[in-house]
């Protein structure tokens, strides 16, 4: 059958001709010398034999490529080297290029494999000489954009993308501008010396504003590219530049003398992070990993940070195994005092040992026996944390603003030791389409000296915290529920108020809620600390002692996350609370039958970033609390409170 079948297929013998012609062009093309116009190619310059190029120079930069194409011609005649320069802001190079190059076989050296050069690139014919100093691109869609020092969002040896020192040593510098104004409504003692004169009431004017503003350098230079594998040291270092201004409306509250008025401003400068990091070894082909930090460094201790949320002096052991499946840590923390005012680290101890180890597993529920939905996707953890505050030979210890930090100053003030061993049981992720975060915690141990008892006691405490939410779509819709157990018999040989190390809870609103944000001070000590949920009724979270005699917490809460855009979110909750017992509170004070109703608030949060990144984040908290029977009776105060605040974090 001639030309086409009925399957379309070609004749066996037209078929092998058409091959034989298509060799016989395909010879003739190889054999036929270029025209004398066509452009050499790139890849390789033949050289004749007999012709040497004369040797080039060291060049400054370690990239050497060929010329554009309107100096090809040109170049290759000359034998001339030309320079294309890497993309972004790529520095100098402190690899050493070899003194002589021999391009007769038609290639060069890259002796810096990072700075690889790219030929400018203009396929929509829009580039402008204005591109350089406005966007660093150009108007149209190009490749190899042109950088600069002070562009963070192309490539940039500041910000590790070219290493600054050899072929395996990256800088990564980071600047933050965080910027806090808050204004709050929240019970104030009026002390001896009240700033008004007709107040007869123990708590006075409760309006107070505060400005913090904090500028960041974090620093870290590091060994080995860290895109796929861990690298192999590293080094960190942040100072702070702190500046806080503090006006309540009552004396007395900024300073322990009346004199110094209703204000305050302070300025303080710490390290606030400084830490080493070396790979000891690996122990998997997967990149897992044993790793030992030495310094002053962050650490959450669990999910939400419900009992140790700080950055201090430590030495911690860590590292992952399974493909990471599995992670730990072993750390040892020797607390260093915190500045009263701005909160960050100074260079004296205080005579705290915290010992934190935990061990982390991925898709703890993976068992065959289990529905798949259920088997992947939840994170399960174990964690021993032991706290041994040794305040017993330091003597007493004041803030910066002269009052009294350690012992708390109520009852029998005298500096005490506490000892004490949590054991929790946390996890987090989801089961099924099912969300949830949950956090169990038994706190034994001895307090030598416990000021509100009277007397050393025996600890024995519990906490319990569960959050459930179900995701739709942008919208995130939570319920959670807390338990701090309180002590029902504060003159017993027991302590069963549960009380944290460090917390920092990011739980039931977090920093948008009034009780979770704001410190409200009973006489001498605080109901609750600022950044901490337990009402723990110490003297400071950040300067004082944990007290494990105290009323304890129930917290029920609804609320709902929603992505309004994707520049936009927004954070609502409704929280109510009552004390688990009020003893405590009733021998303190020496006030009877106290209600267990704190009260009831509604917090809303909305963080915008403008840019889609986190450069730039703005955020804005209210919250609004009203009041139960049992603060009534406490604080003296039936009014609504509230908190205002808005914070500015800009990050180079």
């Amino acid at each position: 059958m001639n030309g086409f079948n009925g399957k379309a297929g070609i004749a066996p013998a037209k078929r092998t001709l058409y091959v034989l012609v298509g060799l016989l062009c395909v010879n003739i093309s190889i054999a036929k010398p270029p025209p004398e116009h066509a452009e050499p190619t790139l890849e390789r310059a033949e050289s004749p034999p007999e012709q040497t190029a004369p040797p080039a120079k060291r060049a400054e930069s370690p990239l050497e490529q060929t010329a554009p194409p309107a100096k090809r011609a040109e170049a290759d005649a000359k034998n001339t080297v030309f320079h294309l320069d890497p993309p972004g802001f790529e520095g100098r190079s402190t690899v050493l290029f070899p003194e002589f190059v021999d391009p007769s076989d038609g290639f060069l050296p890259l002796a810096d494999r990072w700075r690889v050069g790219f030929p400018r690139y203009d396929r929509l014919g829009r580039r402008v000489p204005a591109d350089r100093y406005t966007t660093g691109a150009v108007s149209g869609n190009y490749q190899y954009v042109e950088g600069h020092w002070w562009d963070p969002y192309n490539q940039n040896i500041f910000k590790g993308d070219y290493p600054i020192l050899g072929q395996h040593t990256f800088l990564n510098a980071t600047f933050i501008s965080d910027t806090l104004y808050e204004y709050r409504s929240v019970p104030t003692p009026a002390g001896e010396s009240t700033e008004r004169t007709d107040s007869r009431g123990f708590f006075g004017e409760p309006n107070q504003q505060f400005i913090q503003q904090n500028l960041i350098a974090k620093i870290d230079l590091f060994h080995g590219s860290a895109a796929y594998k861990p690298f192999d040291w590293r080094l960190r270092v942040t100072p702070v530049w702190n500046l806080n201004f503090f006006e309540p409306r009552e004396q007395g509250v900024v300073g322990i003398d009346v004199r110094r008025g209703a204000q305050r401003e302070r300025r303080d400068f710490a390290i606030q992070e400084l830490f080493f990091e070396a790979k000891l070894t690996d122990v998997s082909p997967h990149y897992d990993f044993i790793n030992l930090r030495i310094g002053r460094q962050p650490f959450v201790s669990d999910f939400r940070g419900f009992i140790f949320n700080d950055i201090n002096d430590a030495v911690r052991l860590f590292g992952n195994d399974e493909s990471n499946r599995i992670q730990w840590n072993i750390a040892y923390f020797y607390q260093a005092e915190k500045e009263t005012n701005s909160e960050l680290n100074t260079f004296d101890a205080r005579g705290q040992h915290v010992f934190i180890a935990n061990l982390y597993r991925q898709d703890a529920l993976d068992f065959e026996f289990l529905p798949p939905m259920w088997r992947k996707g939840y994170t399960s953890q174990v964690s021993f944390h032991f706290n041994y505050d040794d305040q017993n030979t330091r003597g007493l210890t004041f803030d910066k603003n002269g009052f009294l930090a350690r012992p708390d100053p109520v009852g029998s003030f005298e500096p005490h030791d506490v000892k004490v061993a949590y054991f929790g049981w946390a996890g987090d992720g989801h089961i099924g389409l099912l969300n949830i975060t949950h956090a169990f915690y038994w706190a034994i141990g001895r307090d030598s000296m416990n000021p509100i008892a009277g007397r050393d006691i025996d600890i024995n405490a519990q906490m319990f915290a569960l959050e459930l939410s179900r995701d739709y779509d942008w919208f995130r819709l939570r319920s959670s529920f807390l338990w701090a157990s309180g002590d029902s018999d504060p003159q017993d040989k027991k302590g069963r108020g549960f009380d944290a190390i460090f917390d920092n809870p990011n739980f039931a609103g977090g920093p948008f809620s009034f009780w979770n944000r704001q410190a409200i001070r009973l006489v001498g000590v605080n109901l609750v600390n600022r950044q901490s949920i337990f009402p723990d009724l110490t003297s400071s979270k950040t300067q004082g002692q944990a007290n494990f005699v105290n009323p304890g917490l129930f917290l029920v809460n609804a609320g709902f996350d929603a992505d309004i855009t994707p520049k936009l979110k927004a954070i609502v909750n409704a929280n109510y609370m009552w004390f688990a017992h009020t003893d405590s509170l009733e021998l303190y004070l020496q006030q009877a039958k106290l209600s267990r109703d704190i009260g009831g608030e509604v917090s809303a949060g909305f963080q915008y970033r403008p840019l889609l990144n986190n450069n730039v984040i703005l955020n804005v908290g209210m919250s609004a609390f009203w009041p139960g029977n049992g603060f009534e009776q406490l604080l003296e105060t039936d009014e609504t409170l509230y908190s205002v605040f808005t914070s500015l974090t800009l990050t180079f």
